[in-house]
């Protein structure tokens, strides 16, 4: 039975199936077709800037800047400014449908190399690995350094945009067109657009601060394996085995973490009230951990039987040692390695977890050797462990959360491969997945949920702000020319930046992306592979080595920028379609309105045009939105039925308390009050 439920974890856990429940955790983040709903919307407004800018003009530059204007060309001409915009914008929305398909065929090249790396690490040769695998690294890097320039300058265009919109307002002011409300609303708006400014260049720091972070977090994974290792005594094998798994889930947790992050930036964590969080990528640093002290926590249980502590196993006779003395040093390595990031509410729940799991771990030692202790003294022993097994629970919820890492992960395939030669490494892994299954299972459903309460959200508010949008529209669309006064124009172009300030703000999404690819990938090469090549095959008591380690930790590196990769496929190629679709005739139509002559008929024709196709284009993208929401529903609910189906029909039946447990830890962990103390 333990076997069976090995077996089917391993099977829930595939590659495809981890990347299909990457893009399901990720969805609510992705949907860029919710944030191209503005997008007909943007093409419609400079439609109509075209037809105001037919009307009287006059002169912007009263006061100009000492230093002149950055991106307005004609300040003399308040007419000229806003053709200026609605070039800008036309060269903006095509550099987007080209450079995205670009991205969709690079990206499409990605999991056949991925195939490859994983064909070089499975042979048993390490000359070839040494010789061959960089190749492969190689190949996914030049992939995201080439999108990353692709979506790079994409996102420059729209920010010229905004730039020249910005810059026109801000003429309009200085040029003392506006007076009392309207004067404040106008410098609000430019605030705001300063702000979302400043963050997304914050956003690139905390960015360029994670390539030094994911370095030095390898260099303490490599040095917590052997330390751990050389400290095991023999005869522990089994312990080592627990420890070494939740040494490389937390290790995947930190790279799904800190892609999770990236996408999220400008959504999650801009403008947090609760300071108390510390930096994101600090939070990572810390939530990774969750998958060792878990396992830790896990391991110190083992030795409860219901109501007994199982005082002969705890007790090694031969080496006169506790064996949870081991799992001791884990959270004392955890605290130290924890030490110096700055004080934050992750820290202090980790450092809480482990400081208690340490004082479990001493009482232990105090009674193992006699075997035995008053019964009301191991009757609170046992008390403590439960409780810290909750809390431990708890807190990886709340990391499974904000880093969107999935519930049921794949093993790492070297140790996969090891643990299958031994029948008792073997059966020792078999008891662990029975173990966790349950928690497991309870973990996935919330957090499907929870992506399915994000989505719901996100739609909610992608139809407000598209009722917001079309409501200005309308009103201006209504207006006759005469009654299209300046102040009507400015409330135009002020929704206009808005429109095109969400559009931008997915393109620096896209850089991101790009960014934690190559990173991942370099370091592979800089770091991993190091260490892969200068690591002796010296004797440990573990079959599973520091070479074979290494390996594990270069699959997980390659398998995630593969499935960020993924996600960005699945991305460009919903952008694509939908360009192709809704957008790229109506930039083509904005083309021809831009240089035809005003005074004739066909101008007025080619208008209503415009806005004809401009209102068909949103509805489109807004049924494709609620398309792609109930296939979303579908997918989430098959990959749970699948789960209930493979695994939850084979476990042996739990006892209502554990049960009761699981589902409060789950609880307490997925709730927004819970996760949002941690944002």
């Amino acid at each position: 039975m333990e076997s069976q439920i090995a077996k089917t974890c391993q099977s829930l856990t595939t590659a495809e199936e981890m990347r299909n429940q990457t893009r399901l955790v990720m969805q609510p983040y992705a949907n860029w077709e919710e944030y191209l709903t503005p997008a007909p919307l943007s093409i419609a407004i400079m439609g109509e800037l075209v037809f105001i800018s037919s009307k009287t003009d006059f002169s912007i530059n009263k006061n100009p800047p000492k230093d002149g204007y950055k991106f307005i060309r004609y300040p003399d001409s308040f007419r000229a400014c806003l053709m200026q915009v609605c070039n800008s914008g036309w060269w903006a929305f095509n550099e987007a449908h080209k450079n995205m398909d670009q991205i969709r065929l690079h990206t499409m090249a990605v999991p056949d190399y991925m195939k490859t790396a994983v064909k070089i690490l499975f042979q048993g040769n390490d000359d070839v690995v040494e010789a061959h695998l960089p190749d492969q690294l190689e190949n996914i890097r030049v992939i995201a350094d080439d999108c990353l320039v692709l979506a790079d300058t994409t996102e420059k265009r729209f920010s010229d945009v905004i730039n020249i919109i910005q810059e026109l307002l801000e003429a309009c002011i200085n040029a003392e067109h506006f007076y009392g409300e309207e004067l404040e609303a106008i410098k609000k708006k430019l605030e705001e657009t300063k702000l979302r400014e400043q963050s997304a260049k914050a956003a690139n720091e905390r960015t360029e601060k994670v390539v030094k972070a994911l370095e030095k977090e390898l260099q303490e994974a490599q040095q917590s394996y052997s330390k751990a290792m050389d400290s095991l005594p023999s005869g522990w094998e089994m312990i080592g085995m627990d420890f070494v798994a939740g040494l490389t889930e937390s290790f995947t947790n930190l790279l799904t973490g800190i892609t999770s992050v990236g996408s999220r930036i400008g959504k999650t964590f801009e403008g947090s009230k609760n300071n108390s969080a510390g930096d994101p990528f600090d939070q990572i640093s810390i939530y990774s951990k969750s998958a060792e002290i878990l396992t830790c926590c896990e391991g110190i249980q083992k030795y409860v039987d219901e109501s007994e502590i199982n005082w002969k196993d705890l007790y090694d006779q031969k080496n006169k040692a506790t064996k949870t003395d081991f799992f001791k040093s884990q959270f004392q390595s955890i605290i130290s390695s924890i030490a110096n990031i700055p004080d934050c509410s992750p820290k202090q729940e980790a450092q809480r977890l482990c400081k208690e799991g340490v004082n479990i771990c001493k009482e232990l030692a105090k009674y193992a050797p006699d075997g035995k202790c008053e019964g009301a003294i191991m009757e609170e022993l046992i008390q403590k462990i439960r409780k810290l097994i909750e809390s431990a629970r708890i807190f990886d919820c709340i990391s499974k959360d904000v880093t969107n890492s999935p519930s049921l992960i794949p093993k790492p395939p070297m140790m996969h491969q090891e643990e299958s030669k031994s029948e008792d490494m073997k059966k020792s892994a078999s008891q662990r997945a029975t173990e966790s299954a349950r928690f497991r299972i309870e973990q996935s459903r919330a957090q499907l949920d929870r992506s399915r309460e994000m989505y719901e959200k996100s739609v909610e508010n992608m139809e407000k702000n598209q009722k917001e949008l079309t409501d200005i529209l309308i009103t201006m669309r209504n207006c006759e020319l005469k009654e299209i006064d300046f102040n009507t124009t400015i409330q135009m172009l002020m929704k206009g930046m808005d429109a095109m300030g969400r559009v931008k703000e997915q393109w620096e999404k896209m850089v991101r992306f790009f960014q934690m690819v190559s990173n991942i990938v370099k370091t592979s090469l800089s770091r991993t592979l190091k260490d892969f090549v200068s690591t002796s095959e010296k004797t440990q008591s573990l079959s599973y080595n520091s070479k074979l380690f290494s390996k594990d930790l270069l699959y997980s590196q390659a398998f995630q920028a593969s499935n960020i990769a993924s996600l960005v496929h699945m991305i460009s190629a919903t952008y694509t379609e939908v360009s192709d679709k809704y957008l790229m005739d109506r930039v083509s139509s904005l083309g021809k309105l831009m240089v035809m002559d005003k005074t004739k008929p066909e101008f007025e024709q080619e208008r209503l045009q415009l806005q004809n196709s401009c209102d068909e284009a949103q509805k489109g993208i807004l049924h494709l939105v609620l398309k792609n929401k109930d296939e979303f529903e579908r997918k989430s609910k098959l990959r749970l039925e699948k789960i209930d189906k493979e695994l939850l029909a084979i476990l042996p039946a739990a006892a209502p308390e554990e049960m009761k447990s699981i589902q409060a830890a789950v609880k307490g962990g997925f709730t927004e009050d819970e996760a949002a103390g941690y944002y």
